[in-house]
């Protein structure tokens, strides 16, 4: 089992593959299919929840996977400053964290949809979008909004907190780790709970706690973030 992303410094590059689906199967299997397929259907795809549900991690999983194909991607999120020039080549538009997007971002997001949708030479270009409220409660200009949820549209859910303590009582065994209650309890409570960054952690405390041959405790964990 394995899922999300990490938003402590050390973490591993986010993948649809280091993403535990969960009961977001259908998104994640919709991205899958999007990402592996050379004939690709120009329709928008948009992803909503709140924050944990991982879907800055699934952004930035495709964006990788077409990267790794040689495929150039346009990228807007909520920290970009400066809003780039629609860029003909790319084959792909990804637009993080939309109900966040001031009027300028706004503005180039709606300019990158229309120009996506744009015929070019027969290959289509996709729009991957997230935010953290389906389409029509976004606070968006109506022409962004209304494009936002012309096609696929996913709700994507957190998991359960009796389900992530499950799923790394697991993957800690799987590695030989004995978890206990108290130090999976400091984990959740002090680190991004989104299962991928767990995961992430847990990770990185079993190379921690080989190379200094102690148990997993919670002065281990504090002397690993001291040590990075």
């Amino acid at each position: 089992m394995k899922q999300l992303a990490l938003d402590i410094g050390f973490a591993s590059m986010p993948s649809l593959d280091n993403f535990f689906a969960g009961p977001n199967l259908e998104a994640v299997n919709h991205l899958r299919l999007w990402t592996a397929s050379r004939s690709r259907s120009p329709v928008p795809t948009y992803l909503w929840g709140e924050s944990g549900a991982g879907k800055t991690h699934l952004l930035h999983a495709v964006h990788r996977a077409l990267k790794e194909q040689g495929d150039q991607v346009g990228w807007l999120d909520a920290q970009t400053m400066r809003s780039a020039e629609f860029n003909e080549d790319w084959t792909a538009v990804l637009m993080d964290n939309v109900h966040l997007y001031n009027s300028e971002q706004q503005y180039c997001a709606f300019n990158w949809f229309v120009n996506a949708l744009t015929p070019r030479s027969g290959s289509p270009r996709w729009v991957l979008a997230a935010g953290d409220a389906p389409p029509a409660d976004l606070k968006l200009r109506d022409d962004l909004r209304s494009r936002l949820g012309w096609g696929h549209v996913y709700a994507l859910q957190v998991l359960l907190e009796s389900e992530r303590r499950a799923v790394l009582r697991q993957a800690a065994e799987a590695r030989g780790l004995f978890l206990s209650d108290e130090v999976m309890s400091y984990m959740l409570n002090r680190f991004s709970r989104d299962l991928g960054s767990l995961m992430q952690l847990l990770d990185n405390l079993d190379h921690f706690a080989l190379q200094a041959q102690r148990t997993l405790t919670i002065p281990l964990v504090r002397a690993m973030l001291e040590n990075t």
